[in-house]
């Protein structure tokens, strides 16, 4: 996507470059209730340097057991498209750092295509990540979204041939999701072997920066993504951390800060494969 000026997104890549690996923190919006998920809103972007804020869905057919939860949890609280722009809203109103929201296609499409990019736009909002939107049906989102300088990345997983890398990475605008492994969003014991073959493969073609998601469960294996990678997706492992501090009686806020910011020192400590990206 050409323009003029350039995005949150990109400018957070493009500043990170020969640095890091960029940190992008998801959260579920409106959990586990919409004031709540604002305290560990706030809390994540601290330590991470973007936010994807999902729009709970109740068929979340790529996420896990653990964003499920969180997912049916804020459904059952009242939360939203509507409420999940606020949030977005009042976020930006304290940072200026990248905001995304994640929605599966059919709360965008009822909303309405423009109306959902002019709102989302008017919030904040940065980039709009639809998992279930594929290349070949997302013109008429594209175009959309590119009108309201939105950018919307796309996803690449280790089975996904050559030339269709290629022709993904053509129609994304942001960054490259490399998904790390086949399947849900999920905690994991370890990374897939196959990562560095599909992010090698990536950078032949693709000129945006590559993030990588789903799966990554701890620092550690953080860190080990970020050597690869200009970006590292954390989820399941904030929404877990969550769950459990609620679970205890304790502040899910807190806990969630605490592990963003052990997740982000990972990233401090090595210096990432960033390939040439042009932004």
């Amino acid at each position: 996507m050409s323009r003029k000026y350039k995005s949150r997104i990109e400018q957070c890549f493009a500043a990170l470059r020969g640095e890091r690996a960029a940190l992008i923190a998801y959260l579920t919006g409106g959990f586990p209730g919409v004031t709540a998920c604002l305290e560990i809103a706030s809390r994540l972007i601290s330590q991470a340097d973007m936010l994807e804020l999902g729009i709970p869905f109740s068929d979340p057919v790529m996420d896990g057991p653990v964003i499920q939860e969180t997912s049916r949890l804020s459904l059952e609280r009242g939360c939203g498209v509507e409420e999940c722009l606020g949030l977005a809203a009042e976020l930006r109103r304290g940072t200026e750092k990248p905001l995304l929201l994640m929605s599966y296609y059919n709360p965008v499409f009822r909303y309405g295509l423009e109306g959902f990019a002019a709102a989302a736009r008017a919030s904040g909002v940065d980039g709009v990540i639809v998992p279930d939107l594929p290349p070949e049906e997302m013109d008429e989102w594209g175009k959309t979204a590119s009108k309201h300088g939105l950018d919307t990345p796309l996803f690449i997983s280790p089975n996904t041939p050559q030339e269709r890398i290629r022709i993904i990475s053509e129609k994304a605008s942001g960054f490259l999701y490399c998904v790390t492994t086949m399947g849900v969003t999920g905690l994991r014991p370890t990374l897939d072997s196959g990562l560095s073959s599909l992010i090698a493969r990536a950078r032949s073609c693709a000129r945006l920066p590559l993030a990588v998601g789903v799966g990554v469960s701890s620092p550690q294996q953080c860190g080990e993504a970020g050597k690869m990678a200009d970006g590292v997706i954390v989820g399941s492992a904030f929404m877990r951390a969550a769950l459990d501090a609620l679970e205890r009686g304790e502040s899910p806020a807190a806990m969630v800060e605490h592990l963003a910011w052990r997740m982000r020192r990972s990233l401090e400590e090595i210096l990432p494969q960033t390939g040439e990206f042009t932004i």
